[in-house]
């Protein structure tokens, strides 16, 4: 009885400091953003489809303290339309965080189309709630009967916008908890962030068990050495998942030697693809999975 109670302990341990070599991620980036409308059920459901080993997505807070899949807490006239089907002027600001919802689900994100990109297919739909899209993609596994998916989703923070488009670190964090914890098992999920804030809180909830644990991964886009982001952080997480232009293959060697896994973002040119899979990545974050797929 003693052994069992230290096992959380233990899957904490390896969940955070363990570096074994697995199966290579394919992350499908906001879905499938390359094909369909970022960050919807129509991008999961493709990117399932496709045989993406993980679906990534970001999430921020309604007013009504809801958990919604969308990159930015505010809608961007680059893909949105309001309800009325009118376009969102250029600089307006239609903060999330001040709406319900109910009033959030009927702005369109998909009907425009997105300039950046031009293979996406345009059809109208919404920003849907986490648990819809959790409970939808493992609805699709076990029809589909294919491997059940892994999750790796970003909270949307920075300090700058703490209490205008988001809660801050700790609340926000609990809300995000308590929809992942009811509608999966956690060992299928990473939770990644840019602000360190946010894992440092999750780093410290799982140490208290007050958090059953997942994967921790550092988002990183600065040029700071990976000693001082890590040094920053205070822990070593799980992944450090850099832009990809920032990485090489002594970087990657380096982070391998501390037990850390390295899964880039935003890859989506095959020659990206090959350049960094050279490199011994772990994986990879795109917009177009089925482009690696589609490699030599």
């Amino acid at each position: 009885m003693k052994f069992l109670s230290f096992l959380p302990l233990l899957l904490f341990a390896m969940l955070s400091t363990s570096y074994t070599q697995v199966p290579f991620d394919l992350q499908g980036h906001r879905g499938c953003r390359g094909l369909m409308p970022e960050n919807s059920w129509p991008a999961f459901e493709k990117a399932l489809e496709l045989g993406v080993t993980t679906l990534e997505m970001d999430v921020v807070i309604s007013k009504d303290g809801q958990v919604v899949v969308s990159h930015e807490p505010y809608f961007l006239a680059s893909y949105c339309l309001k309800p009325d089907g009118s376009s969102i002027a250029k600089g307006e600001k239609i903060n999330l965080y001040t709406l319900p919802y109910a009033e959030i689900k009927r702005y369109d994100i998909g009907s425009k189309g997105n300039a950046d990109f031009p293979e996406q297919k345009k059809q109208k739909t919404y920003k849907p709630l986490l648990s819809e899209v959790l409970t939808k993609a493992e609805a699709y596994c076990r029809t589909h009967n294919r491997p059940p998916v892994a999750y790796n989703i970003e909270i949307k923070s920075e300090a700058s916008e703490y209490d205008i488009s988001q809660p801050r670190p700790a609340a926000f964090s609990d809300m995000v908890y308590a929809v992942i914890q009811k509608h999966i098992y956690l060992e299928r999920v990473t939770l990644q962030s840019f602000d360190f804030d946010v894992l440092k809180y999750w780093n410290f909830q799982m140490k208290a068990g007050t958090y059953k644990p997942v994967r921790l991964a550092a988002l990183v886009a600065n040029m700071k050495s990976i000693d001082k982001n890590l040094e920053d952080l205070g822990f070593i997480p799980a992944i450090y998942s850099p832009y990809y232009k920032l990485l090489s293959s002594e970087k990657v060697a380096q982070l391998h030697q501390k037990g850390i896994q390295v899964i880039p973002w935003t890859v989506n040119e095959p020659a990206a693809m090959r350049e960094v899979k050279a490199m011994g990545v772990d994986g990879l974050i795109t917009d177009y999975p089925d482009r690696y797929l589609q490699l030599d």
